[in-house]
């Protein structure tokens, strides 16, 4: 599989910078609010959901740097069904699916948001639906463009 084309937010002037200030600015948010663990592996989630393999591959690599676990990792596909995460998680990758898998009725039902508001005050909400929202859009850019993940090969000793 070839890039189709470069991706779309670099094509046009000044998209791809707004986009990476957004992230910049959730970044920031990160602080204090929502662990950086949790936030990536929302991003992983939403990336396996919407076959975006570049950024399976570069969240995972972030998530490792920032101290998660391979077991956790592998088993993100799987969260109902481990135990490995806690409630607050599995409410935030529930929420994740919900915002993710469109079409197929309510989007976030009542019970998920009052579940959801047990684990995450009001902008800890808000930080989640943006990362989750944002993941999304580089999803579907990096999946219609077809956007490789590339491994820098080692320098030579």
């Amino acid at each position: 599989m070839t890039p189709r084309m470069q991706n779309p937010a670099f094509a046009i002037a000044n998209v791809g910078p707004a986009l990476i200030s957004l992230g910049q600015a959730l970044g920031a948010t990160r602080i204090g609010n929502i662990p950086l663990k949790l936030v990536l592996l929302t991003h992983i989630r939403t990336s396996q959901l919407n076959g975006c393999s570049y950024c399976v591959s570069f969240h995972s690599r972030e998530a490792r740097k920032a101290g998660e676990t391979e077991d956790r990792l592998y088993a993100v596909a799987a969260w109902r069904h481990s135990s490995l995460f806690s409630a607050a998680e599995k409410a935030a990758l529930e929420l994740t699916e919900a915002v993710t898998v469109v079409g197929a009725g309510e989007m976030v039902s009542d019970d998920l948001w009052l579940e959801v508001g047990r684990h995450f005050a009001q902008e800890e909400l808000a930080a989640l639906l943006l990362e989750i929202a944002t993941t999304n859009l580089w999803n579907r850019l990096n999946a219609a463009t077809q956007q490789q993940f590339h491994i820098k090969a080692p320098a030579a000793a």
